[in-house]
C-alpha cells in the first residue's frame, strides 16, 4: 500500500519528533512548547489554516483536498499532554522534567497525527476537508470538552471525528475496536466523616471516625455486589483515606475519603451516585457520626457510533490485515465529549509487549507509527473518496 510505504520512509523523521516530545513532557493545559511545535510543523507542511488557543492550548490545522465536491469535513484527533509521573525507563531521551512523563503515549499519538498531516498536505488525494485536532489535558483536565465548548465542531463544520490510542499487550501495529459503549464514565467522590474525637484510651467517650469510615468503605462494595445488575459494569474504589490526626493516641474528629466510580451506562452511573450517598450517610448515622458526600461527574461514557466504527474497522483491516473486537475498558477517555457532538469512532493500535500505560517504565513503541499514520490517512482517503 503506497500510504504504508510513505510512512515507512517518514518513520525516522516522525520518530525524532516523538522522542523530542517524550523528552519534554507537559501536563494538562500547560502544553505550550508542544502546541507551538505542532503549530509550526503544520504551517511548514502547508496546511491551509492553523489556529492555536482552541480549548486554551489546543491546536487545529485545516487541509483542503484537491476538490471539495463532497462538502464534507473529517476531524482527526490526537492528545498532547503527559502525566505527573517520575519516569523510570532509563532511556537516553527520557523526560528532562522531574515528575512529568509521557506515560500514556500521547507523544506517539501527536507524532503519528503530525505524520498523517504531512502526508495529507503533500498528496491532498481526497474530496473535502480534513481538520487535524491536537488536544491538551486529556489526563483529567477535560481538554476535549474545552475544545468543543470553544465551538470547534461548528467553526470548521466537522461532520465526523476519529481518534486513536496505543494499547500495550497487543501486537505492534494491530488494531482493535468495538461499537457502542467502549470507555467508562469516570466520576469522582469525596466523603467527609465527622464524629467526636478524643483520647484513644477512652473510646467510649468518642464517636470514632476511623471505625465509621472503615464500615463505609466495606459497605460501598455492596453497590457492585448487591445493588447493580451482575451483567452490568460498575467499579467502586475508595483510593484515599485521611484523618485529621497524626498522633498514635488520638481518635480523630474527621476523616476524608476519596475515590472513583466507573460505569458504562447512564443507568449504572445514576445508581452509583445514589447508592454511594445513601450508604455513606446512613452508615455514619448508625454510629452517631455524620457523612457528607461530594460527587463530581467526570468524563462521560465514550460511545463509538456504529456506522463509523464499522468503517474504521474496515480501514484498520486494510492497513494491518485484521481488526479485532476490543474489550470494554473501565478507564476514561475525554474523546467522549467529541463523540457526543459528532458521529465517529475511537480505535486501539497495538504497542507490543511493553509496560502498561500510566506506568513509570512505559514507552510508546515507535514501530507502531507507520500503521497508526496509515490508518488516519486511509480514513480520510476512503471516507472522502480520493479525488
Amino acid at each position: 500500500m503506497p500510504v504504508k510505504n510513505r510512512f515507512a520512509e517518514l518513520l525516522p523523521e516522525i520518530t525524532e519528533w516523538r522522542r523530542d516530545l517524550h523528552e519534554n513532557p507537559e501536563i494538562l493545559f500547560e502544553t505550550h512548547r508542544t502546541s507551538a511545535i505542532v503549530a509550526d510543523k503544520l504551517r511548514v507542511f502547508g496546511c491551509d489554516e492553523v489556529v492555536e488557543g482552541i480549548g486554551r492550548t489546543g491546536v487545529v490545522g485545516v487541509i483542503k483536498g484537491k476538490t471539495d465536491g463532497s462538502g464534507k469535513t473529517i476531524g482527526l484527533r490526537a492528545d498532547m499532554d503527559a502525566l505527573p509521573i517520575l519516569e523510570a525507563t532509563g532511556l537516553d531521551y527520557a523526560s528532562k522534567t522531574p515528575g512529568a512523563m509521557h506515560a500514556c503515549g500521547h507523544d506517539g499519538h501527536t507524532a503519528m497525527l503530525l505524520g498523517a498531516a504531512k502526508y495529507l498536505a503533500e498528496t491532498r488525494n481526497f474530496d473535502g476537508t480534513v481538520v487535524v485536532i491536537f488536544q491538551p489535558a486529556e489526563e483529567g483536565g477535560g481538554g476535549g470538552r474545552e475544545m468543543c465548548e470553544d465551538g470547534m465542531m461548528d467553526r470548521w463544520n466537522i461532520d465526523e471525528v476519529y481518534g486513536m490510542h496505543n494499547w500495550p499487550g497487543k501486537p505492534v501495529g494491530s488494531f482493535a475496536i468495538r461499537p457502542g459503549a467502549f470507555f467508562a464514565a469516570t466520576d469522582q467522590f469525596d466523603i467527609y466523616v465527622e464524629g467526636r474525637g478524643g483520647h484513644a484510651a477512652k473510646p467510649q467517650e468518642t464517636v470514632d471516625t476511623t471505625v465509621v469510615a472503615s464500615h463505609i468503605v466495606l459497605a460501598l462494595q455492596t453497590v457492585v455486589s448487591r445493588n447493580a445488575d451482575p451483567v452490568q459494569q460498575i467499579v467502586v474504589s475508595v483510593t484515599s483515606f485521611e484523618t485529621d490526626s497524626k498522633a498514635f493516641n488520638v481518635i480523630p474528629q474527621k476523616v476524608q475519603m476519596k475515590g472513583t466510580i466507573r460505569t458504562l451506562s447512564e443507568e449504572m452511573r445514576d445508581l452509583g451516585e445514589k447508592r454511594l450517598t445513601e450508604i455513606a450517610e446512613a452508615t455514619a448515622a448508625v454510629f452517631g457520626a455524620k457523612a457528607t458526600v461530594d460527587f463530581h461527574r467526570g468524563y462521560p461514557v465514550m460511545v463509538n457510533h456504529e456506522e463509523q466504527t464499522e468503517f474504521a474497522a474496515d480501514v484498520a483491516a486494510s492497513v494491518s490485515g485484521a481488526c479485532e473486537e476490543a474489550p470494554l475498558v473501565m478507564g476514561g477517555e475525554d474523546f467522549a465529549f467529541m463523540l457526543e457532538e459528532r458521529p465517529g469512532a475511537y480505535i486501539l493500535v497495538g504497542n507490543g509487549d511493553t509496560a502498561m500505560v500510566h506506568h513509570p517504565e512505559y514507552n510508546f513503541n515507535d514501530e507502531a507509527i507507520p500503521a497508526g499514520c496509515s490508518w488516519w490517512a486511509e480514513i480520510v482517503e476512503k471516507r472522502l473518496g480520493a479525488a
